[in-house]
C-alpha cells in the first residue's frame, strides 16, 4: 500500500471506533444530550461552531459504520446541541442572545447583550443540515425556529453596520477565529471581519430551507433579501480587485465637527463605509466556501493566492496566516488560540470545500491529500489528533485528543475515493 493508502486506512479505522468520545449526556443548564470537541481540555462544554463541524464528521463516519442503530444512538446527542441553544436563548426571554458556549453551571448573559459577541452564525446551518440528512423532517424544531428568527434579528438589528450592510464583532471575544489580528486587539464594532460575514451568507440561506420546511414561505423571502443584499455588500467592499482575494473591514470612524455642524473637515466629511484590511488571513478563501464569489473572481483566488508558496501554501495545508505578514507566528496558546500561521483541520477542510464547490478539482486533491497526510502521520506516531500543527513539518502544538472538526478528514477522504462525502448545508 502506499504511504497515503495507509494514512486512509489508519484513519478510517480511528474514527469509526472513537467517536463516542464526543458523546455527553444532559445535565445542569444542559438539558439535553450533546457533543463536545471531544479531547480533555473541552471535555464538559458545548460549543458553538464546534458542535456544528462535529455533527457533519459524526454524519460521515455514521455513513461509514453503516449501522442503524448507531444513526439512532447518535440523534438525540444531535438535535440535543440545537436544543440546549434554544432552550439558553430563554435567558433573555427570546431577545435573540445565544451564548457562545455553555458549561452544566447556569451561564451568565452579558449586563447589555447587544454590546458583546453571541453564538457564531452556525446555528440555522447546523439544525438546516440536519433536517437534510434526515429526509427534511423539521417537525421537531418547529416551536424552536422562533427563537431562532430572533437570533438572527439580534445579530440584523445589532451586529450589522447601517453605510456598508456588513456584519461585525462587538469585540474581540471568543471569535472562533481568536487571534485574527482584523479583529484582535482592536476597537469595539469596528471589524466587519470576511469570516463573520461568510458564516452569515450560509446561515441566512440555511434559514430560507427551514422556512420552505416549515410552510413560512413569505417569512423566507425575508431572509433570502437579507443574503443577497448581504452577498452584494461583501463582493462591493470586502472584494478587492487589486489583490484578487476577500479581505474584513475597519469600520471604525471618528465623526468631526461639533454641535453646530462646523469643526475640522466639517465641510466635506468622509463619506466612505470602511478601509479594506489588506491583511493575508485564510478567511478570505471563505467567499467560495460560501459562494459569493463569481467564476473569475475564484479564479483569482485559486491562482494568486492558493497555489502561493510564499503566502499560504503550505506542504501541509493551508497557513492561517499569510507567512508574508508581519503578525506570523506559531507559538502554542490556548487563550487566545493562536490563528496566525497554525494549520487547523477546520480551516484545510473550509478551503476545500470552497475548491470543490467552484471546480478547482486538482487543487481540492492537493488539499485532501496533504490532510490525510497530517493526521495520518499524527495517529501513526501519538494514537491521537491536535488542535493545531506547524505548517512545514506537520509537527502537532497543542491539545492532544482534539476530535471535533478533524475528523472532518474522512469526509475528504471519501471525496477523494471518489464517493460522495457528507456535506455541510
Amino acid at each position: 500500500m502506499s504511504e497515503l493508502a495507509q494514512h486512509i486506512q489508519r484513519i478510517r479505522e480511528h474514527m469509526c471506533t472513537d467517536y463516542h468520545g464526543m458523546y455527553r449526556e444532559a445535565g445542569g443548564a444542559l438539558r439535553h444530550r450533546f457533543l463536545t470537541p471531544g479531547s480533555a481540555q473541552y471535555a464538559d462544554v458545548l460549543w458553538d461552531w464546534d458542535s456544528w463541524w462535529s455533527n457533519v464528521a459524526l454524519r460521515q463516519i455514521l455513513a461509514e459504520v453503516d449501522d442503524p442503530e448507531e444513526y439512532e444512538r447518535a440523534r438525540p446527542y444531535e438535535r440535543g446541541c440545537i436544543l440546549n441553544w434554544i432552550q439558553l436563548s430563554h435567558l433573555r426571554d427570546h431577545m435573540g442572545w445565544i451564548p457562545i458556549n455553555s458549561g452544566r453551571g447556569d451561564p451568565k448573559p452579558p449586563r447589555d447583550i447587544y454590546t458583546d459577541n453571541m453564538h457564531k452564525p452556525c446555528l440555522a446551518q447546523h439544525a438546516a443540515f440536519l433536517i437534510r440528512e434526515d429526509g427534511g423532517d423539521a417537525d421537531w424544531l418547529r416551536e424552536g425556529f422562533y427563537p431562532i428568527q430572533c437570533f438572527l434579528n439580534n445579530y440584523r438589528n445589532h451586529h450589522r453596520d447601517r453605510w456598508s450592510g456588513l456584519y461585525y464583532w462587538q469585540n474581540d471575544n471568543a471569535i472562533g477565529v481568536d487571534d485574527d489580528p482584523c479583529t484582535y486587539g482592536r476597537p469595539p464594532r469596528s471589524s466587519a471581519s470576511i469570516y463573520l460575514n461568510c458564516l452569515m451568507i450560509k446561515e441566512l440561506e440555511a434559514a430560507v430551507y427551514l422556512c420552505e420546511r416549515l410552510n413560512l414561505g413569505e417569512v423566507g423571502k425575508e431572509f433570502q433579501e437579507d443574503r443577497d443584499h448581504l452577498a452584494a455588500a461583501i463582493n462591493e467592499h470586502c472584494w478587492d480587485e487589486w489583490l484578487g482575494f476577500y479581505y474584513s473591514v475597519d469600520l471604525s470612524r471618528y465623526e468631526h465637527g461639533g454641535t453646530d455642524g462646523w469643526g475640522p473637515h466639517s465641510g466635506y466629511p468622509r463619506d466612505w463605509p470602511g478601509l479594506i484590511q489588506r491583511i493575508g488571513v485564510w478567511s478570505g478563501f471563505m467567499g467560495l466556501w460560501c459562494g459569493v464569489a463569481s467564476p473569475e473572481q475564484a479564479e483569482r483566488v485559486v491562482k494568486e493566492h492558493f497555489k502561493d508558496e510564499k503566502t499560504f501554501n503550505a506542504p501541509y495545508g493551508i497557513r492561517t496566516l499569510s507567512k508574508l505578514e508581519k503578525m506570523y507566528h506559531l507559538k502554542a496558546s490556548g487563550n487566545p488560540s493562536t490563528w496566525r500561521g497554525p494549520i487547523w483541520g477546520i480551516s484545510n477542510y473550509m478551503v476545500f470545500s470552497g475548491l470543490v464547490r467552484y471546480g478547482f478539482e486538482e487543487e481540492a486533491r492537493e488539499m485532501a491529500e496533504k490532510t490525510v497526510m497530517l493526521f495520518g502521520r499524527d495517529l501513526e506516531r501519538y494514537g491521537a489528533l491536535h488542535e493545531y500543527y506547524q505548517p512545514e513539518n506537520g509537527e502537532p502544538i497543542l491539545n492532544p485528543g482534539f476530535q471535533n472538526w478533524n475528523y472532518l478528514v474522512l469526509n475528504m477522504i471519501k471525496w477523494i475515493e471518489g464517493g460522495e462525502p457528507v456535506r455541510e448545508f
